[in-house]
């Protein structure tokens, strides 16, 4: 009855956490401005149940009295999280959670209103009190005394098992190859983008049309509009949301294929309420979105599936056929803004976050001098100074949440897709021809029994490894952007 007794704990306190979500979407795309005070009180209660739920001094006794060589891997799956979410949710004061997840959800609001009058300094004092609870938070986690051991504590929330030592040197490793292919585009010139009326309701149309032929279930989901897009829920009950700009259908279409890959992995979970099924790792997840968004929506093949249907949702698109719409969705600028980047730029754009919040977490670096920090780095990267702070370090939703350690599984995420694509060439012969008819029931199918459905049986590098028959590694990445982007821009 131990056993028993803990899955149904479980399966409860998912629920609750499910609710929390529920309540973080609402805040995103319907709540009105005047709940936000109410809202950051509802977080903060959520957060305290969910928190007294995982540190239950009931739990140790059933694990105790628990036979572990009588369970299946799934079940020894379920024990292990169990397990992970007791010693995290015992280290953190039940205070801690409380306040942090109401500073989340006021940080949120007073993100969202500096960011749309491009004024740091009107977030700075919410960001000094979300990095000061993480900073308590990551030193209650810790484990050892080493330069990066506040930040592991943090990344091992998003990414479980993940060492800044190991990852790091294969992130920064990728800089020169990215930095190199970068100048290489930038002296060429840029293929024609796209022109004509690009109505909200139209691409809106056109999302929805492209999400659900490449496998989302929207009697299982929904589909709405924010300012930063992202993906909730599992099961039965996966939303994601999507952002549109009237002067740029790609916008709205990739973003929202890229949400719809998330989906995809939500939709496909073994079991909506026991840890065992639920995503991997975040990188793992955003394997999955980066895969749907570059290896299938930008592709060459792909693109002969989609011109034609942009044609009949927008009439003149100015891309005269599937090529010019392959270029045109490839193009490479450099920007300011991480989420609209190129493949060619997004890595760089995550390594530069990676950085920051490792020295912010540590100390090296302090919220008043973010905004010139951030600007300095950029200039070194990119060979530009964003022009404000909507442009800089206020666009992105990340620190507003408390999720410092989440930056670097995008990285990570690109490059697990990419081992993923190499694998499923081999397993898919026919893979390019499923693209040009937008058929991708085969290519969901395999993602599902290799990805889906193993939840959290492994950790992320042996789940990929398993996947694919190799360990994690960048090169396949970079093989991959050379040799898109070669072609195209003739280098």
């Amino acid at each position: 009855m131990s056993f028993a007794s803990l899955l149904s704990h479980l399966r409860q306190t998912a629920a609750l956490e499910q609710t929390a979500g529920l309540l973080s979407w609402d805040q995103e795309a319907m709540m009105p401005v005047k709940g936000a005070a109410q809202r950051a009180e509802l977080a903060g209660a959520m957060a305290a149940v969910i928190h007294a739920r995982n540190a239950d001094p009931r739990i140790p006794e059933w694990i105790a009295a628990i036979d572990r060589r009588a369970l299946s891997e799934f079940d020894a799956a379920n024990l292990r999280e169990a397990e992970r979410a007791y010693r995290l949710a015992t280290r953190i004061p039940a205070r801690l959670a409380e306040e942090s997840a109401k500073a989340a959800s006021e940080g949120h609001r007073v993100w969202a209103a500096a960011r749309a009058a491009k004024d740091f300094q009107a977030f700075a004092p919410a960001l000094k009190q979300i990095l000061a609870l993480k900073r308590e938070e990551a030193a209650c986690l810790a484990e050892g005394d080493g330069p990066d051991a506040l930040y592991d504590a943090l990344l091992d929330q998003f990414e479980p098992g993940a060492k800044t030592a190991d990852i790091g040197p294969m992130l920064e490793g990728m800089r020169p190859r990215l930095t190199a292919l970068r100048a290489a585009i930038a002296e060429k010139p840029a293929p024609k983008a796209p022109e004509g009326a690009f109505a909200s309701a139209r691409q809106l149309s056109l999302a929805k049309t492209v999400a659900r032929r490449i496998g989302y279930d929207l009697e299982a989901g929904r589909i709405d509009l924010v300012v930063h897009p992202f993906c909730s829920g599992t099961g039965g009950d996966v939303r994601i949301t999507t952002r549109v700009d009237e002067a740029d259908p790609f916008n709205c279409l990739y973003s929202t294929i890229h949400e719809t890959g998330h989906a995809l992995y939500a939709q496909g979970a073994a079991d909506p309420f026991l840890p065992a099924a639920d995503y991997c790792s975040m990188a793992v997840h955003e394997s999955q979105s980066r895969f749907w968004e570059n290896w299938v929506g930008r592709s060459r093949p792909f693109a002969e599936w989609l011109h034609p249907v942009m044609v009949e949702a927008f009439g003149e698109t100015g891309l005269d056929g599937p090529d010019a719409l392959y270029a045109a969705a490839n193009r490479v600028e450099t920007g300011f803004i991480r989420t609209e980047a190129d493949e060619a730029h997004y890595n760089l754009h995550v390594l530069l976050r990676f950085e920051l919040e490792r020295d912010l977490i540590s100390g090296a670096l302090e919220v008043d001098a973010l905004e010139a920090e951030w600007n300095a780095r950029f200039r070194r990267d990119f060979g530009l100074t964003p022009p404000d702070a909507a442009l800089g370090a206020l666009q992105d939703v990340h620190w507003s949440a408390g999720l410092f350690g989440y930056f670097p599984t995008y990285a990570l995420g690109n490059v697990y897709a990419a081992c993923l694509d190499a694998a499923m060439r081999t397993a898919l012969p026919g893979r390019d021809e499923m693209l040009r008819t937008a058929e991708t029931g085969p290519i969901l199918a395999w993602l599902r029994e290799k990805i889906h459905v193993r939840g959290r049986a492994l950790a992320a590098p042996a789940l990929i490894e398993e996947a694919t028959g190799a360990p994690p590694s960048a090169a396949p990445l970079l093989d991959h952007l050379e040799a898109k982007f070669g072609a195209l821009y003739d280098l």
